[in-house]
């Protein structure tokens, strides 16, 4: 028989919500002097760098940052991930020992008002809308045998100064600026977003070691760009006080590390900005749902920066919004 105090523990990992675990997890490695969404991203074509479903589809937001620091404290290459069920319907068997993490998702209800005299105009009780995060449990598929081929992971490679693959990106990277049509200025020392004048001030890009770390830093000061109050309008003053604009440099972080995975762009570059780790443990530390916020407005304004740069690109929108995680199924 189990002690009651195993079975107190039991309970009380039971009601640690999701956001709180991933929080907690992301402030372990901030704490530990790393930032989760540093990767040096491959620049060949065929793996975007997100976390992938079963179905192919990229994990967005809050998952993707997640999903990366699971594959990266366990050793994972392979970008995809399946629930118990799916790997099953594929002819997979997940490895006895095995343990899952979770994928979030936000489900919609309404939660009525009862009891305070509102009603609408049908005569009942006021409803409202509330979202909830949800969660359901995925393995990577390095923890699964028997799946088909194509489950398989290829080996990337990483540009290297100079190299085809670096070369092959310049085209890529040129048409996704340009097609912002933010205002940039070129010359300089520093890389940053001045807000008073609505321009970008970028070194020139043969002052990078490699083309892509110039577009993965264009990138970093695009997502700034986009919080612009005649663009995505993003003010954090209320929320987080003194340190809304350590809130907005982690959007802009993780905006860049998104946008960098769908062009296969490293961010090595965001070592530059350690020192707003402290700024960013104090956010997360006093409001579990920073790191939620933070990840959706980045993947709200990398959604606007590939929106402006290319109509035709896949629907990114910001948050995980299926009902269902079977939903996810392919």
């Amino acid at each position: 028989m189990k002690s009651a105090s195993s079975r107190v523990a039991r309970t009380r990992a039971e009601t640690i919500s999701p956001a709180k675990m991933i929080t907690d997890a992301i402030i372990a490695r901030l704490e530990a002097g790393v930032s989760p969404w540093r990767r040096t991203w491959a620049t060949t074509r065929g793996y975007s760098g997100r976390p992938m479903r079963a179905c192919g589809q990229p994990y967005r937001g809050i998952n993707a940052l997640w999903l990366w620091v699971v594959a990266d404290t366990n050793g994972y290459i392979s970008p995809t991930w399946m629930t118990y069920r799916q790997s099953a319907e594929l002819g997979g068997q997940v490895r006895k020992g095995e343990r899952s993490t979770i994928a979030v998702f936000y489900k919609t209800y309404q939660a009525r008002e009862a009891g305070d005299g509102a009603t609408t105009d049908s005569g009942t009780d006021e409803d409202r809308m509330r979202r909830v995060m949800k969660s359901y449990n995925v393995f990577n598929v390095a923890q699964i045998d028997g799946l088909p081929d194509r489950f398989t992971p290829t080996p990337q490679l990483v540009a290297e100064p100079g190299s085809a693959q670096d070369d092959a990106h310049r085209a890529e990277i040129d048409a996704f600026i340009a097609g912002t049509s933010a205002a940039i200025v070129y010359g300089g020392n520093e890389a940053c977003y001045i807000p008073s004048r609505d321009v970008i001030h970028m070194p020139h890009a043969a002052s990078f070691e490699t083309y892509a770390l110039f577009g993965a830093t264009a990138a970093h000061e695009l997502t700034h760009w986009t919080g612009h109050s005649t663009r995505l309008n993003r003010n954090f003053a209320n929320r987080f006080g003194d340190e809304a604009y350590s809130a907005e440099e982690l959007i802009a972080e993780l905006g860049s590390a998104l946008i960098g995975a769908d062009l296969g762009l490293p961010v090595a570059h965001l070592d530059n900005h350690a020192s707003y780790i402290e700024h960013w443990l104090r956010i997360l530390r006093a409001d579990e749902r920073a790191l939620m916020t933070a990840a959706a407005r980045a993947e709200e304004a990398a959604a606007f920066l590939f929106s402006r740069a290319n109509d035709d690109a896949n629907d990114t929108s910001p948050d995980e919004t299926v009902s269902e995680p079977m939903a996810l199924a392919a």
